[in-house]
């Protein structure tokens, strides 16, 4: 990593990109020289909605606020300030929100060292512990940028059931929510209704490019990250992303749209291990939701470090991110990558966003839609409103139950090599746990153990969060995917108060309208239902670390 480290880079206010010139001399023609011909730079500091083509015109120009949106956030900071005062000891700070409303958050207080709660799931078992952790000094910021966001929206019910249950009134509990929404949003008048703190977001970027507005400064505020330190990052870089050269943005994005174009369309994002803690889960969204569609994309896959299984290979473009990082400096072994990004958090978040942009332009795509993200939703309505499928497994080994495809295997071990053979050469799996993913944390590490055994790309997701992140490019991308579900029994359910269903109806239903998505494609999915969770994951770990590539 050294020789990349002490090679040419593109850098301003302290984040630098390595590596790029590289992969765009790997191409038969420069593709940023291509885009500064074009105007690209200039242009998109200019928002100009036309870089993307004319299909996607009408959606660009509502959605290119991100360009400067870290201007328009400092009017947040005395609201914030103000905020902080109003709560005064209601100090244990949850987050309620999906996608890009939790991603960015996670990211910032991780890096910080601040702590929060952040609620994306519909488990069960996740959200009952959430709800008994120190509810009497509680904060829920509620974050939905539509505001019909159905898991939101049942964690809002929820808390507030709790806090009138521990004896407050519906004023009093109405006072520990902070509502961050887009204005006129039906969560807004549910707001008003229950007489929560309000704070509006910018109606002009869209949910994963809300890093630097309301969605990810107003809980990283609360739970006492210094966010104006974030916006000082990303304005000090923002005057070298409308230039042709030296522009870290145009770097990478280039870097990305070339390597997409040219064979590499799956990008691993490793933290290199110094400071910025898990920007690769924010960046898969970005990455996955903005390119997956049309039948092409770039699939992110998040790798645990420089050396985990997975982190390289012939389709795989590999991309280190980190803090500042001196010329020369080897961080976490492994090969090297082809790109290390590395800089404050705040011009990253920037740099990404704008990238990703770039690499939209480059691969034809509109970068600000989600076509097909409508789709599980509406499967999932669907079965709440007329019960689950009828399924029956088949087979049953150990504490795994097993819904596999007619002419599968009969057992365990021969049903995953049987997925796994099917990847080919440019195929990937997804594996995606609809499980607790603190209680039943030891689920992440099949990602790396089928990496191992496969030799190929492998995605690891908790439901229903990654719906809300790579479940796009599964529908719209490439159709070259096989997909792992992972269920669990549910011990103890939960209302989801005012609904007539339970949160473990809900995660259930999330999982089945998914699968139908999925199997609507004609694409490999095997269901794994874990009877017992913490004997299953032993079971499955066991299986999947004795496969053979």
């Amino acid at each position: 990593m050294s020789d990349l480290l002490d090679g040419p880079c593109d850098a301003a206010a302290g984040l630098a990109v390595y590596g790029a010139d590289a992969v765009d001399r790997s191409a038969p023609a420069s593709t940023r020289a291509a885009l500064v011909s074009d105007g690209l730079p200039a242009r998109l500091a200019e928002k100009d909605p036309t870089l993307w083509g004319p299909d996607a015109e009408e959606e660009a120009k509502i959605r290119l606020g991100w360009v400067d949106t870290f201007r328009r956030s400092r009017e947040l900071l005395p609201q914030l300030a103000e905020l902080k005062a109003e709560l005064g000891d209601l100090d244990h700070v949850v987050l309620a929100g999906m996608g890009g409303s939790s991603l960015a958050p996670e990211v910032i207080t991780r890096t910080l060292g601040r702590p929060l709660t952040v609620l994306d799931t519909t488990d069960p078992g996740q959200v009952r512990a959430a709800l008994g952790d120190r509810l009497e000094r509680t904060v829920v910021v509620v974050s939905s940028k539509s505001g019909s966001t159905v898991e939101t929206d049942s964690h809002r019910r929820a808390y507030l059931q709790a806090f009138l249950d521990a004896g407050l009134t519906e004023a009093e509990a109405g006072r520990h929510f902070v509502i961050v929404t887009d204005p006129g949003s039906p969560l807004e008048a549910t707001a008003n209704e229950m007489g929560a703190f309000v704070v509006l977001a910018d109606p002009a970027v869209g949910g994963r490019y809300s890093a630097l507005t309301a969605f990810g400064l107003v809980p990283a505020a609360l739970a006492g990250v210094e966010v104006a330190n974030l916006l000082d990052e990303a304005e000090e870089l923002a005057a070298a992303l409308a230039r042709d050269e030296n522009n870290p943005g145009l770097a990478l994005g280039a870097a990305l749209g070339t390597a997409a174009t040219t064979g590499r369309d799956k990008v691993a994002l490793i933290s290199d291990g110094t400071g910025i803690d898990g920007l690769g889960d924010w960046a898969e969204q970005l990455i996955a939701e903005s390119t997956g569609k049309s039948g092409i994309g770039i699939l992110p896959v998040v790798v645990e470090a420089p050396g985990s299984p997975g982190a390289t290979g012939p389709d795989v473009l590999s991309v280190t991110y980190g803090g500042a990082l001196p010329a020369g400096t080897v961080p976490g072994g492994g090969a090297a990558p082809d790109l290390a990004v590395n800089g404050p958090l705040g011009a990253q978040f920037l740099t990404w966003e704008y990238a990703t942009a770039v690499a939209g332009a480059v691969l034809g795509i509109d970068p600000f839609n989600q076509p097909n993200v409508t789709e599980s939703k509406e499967n999932t309505n669907r079965i709440l409103a007329s019960g689950p499928p009828a399924e029956a497994p088949a087979f049953t080994d150990g504490a795994i139950e097993v819904y596999a495809p007619a002419g599968a295997p009969g057992d365990l071990a021969g049903v995953l090599r049987w997925l796994l053979d099917g990847l080919g050469s440019d195929g990937y799996l997804a594996v995606m746990a609809y499980l607790d993913r603190f209680a039943d944390a030891d689920a992440a590490q099949v990602r790396p153990a089928f990496a191992a055994a496969s030799g190929r790309p492998v995605t690891f997701g908790w439901g229903p969060r990654f719906l809300h992140s790579t479940g796009q490019y599964h529908k719209g991308g490439p159709q070259v995917g096989s997909y792992l579900q992972i269920t669990g029994a549910v011990r103890e359910d939960l209302p989801v108060p005012g609904k007539p269903y339970s949160f473990g109806e809900l995660q259930a239903a999330q999982a089945a309208g998914d699968r139908q998505a999925l199997a609507g494609r004609e694409r490999p999915v095997v269901r794994l239902h874990l009877t017992d969770r913490a004997a299953g994951l032993a079971q499955l770990l066991d299986t999947v670390r004795n496969l053979r590539s």
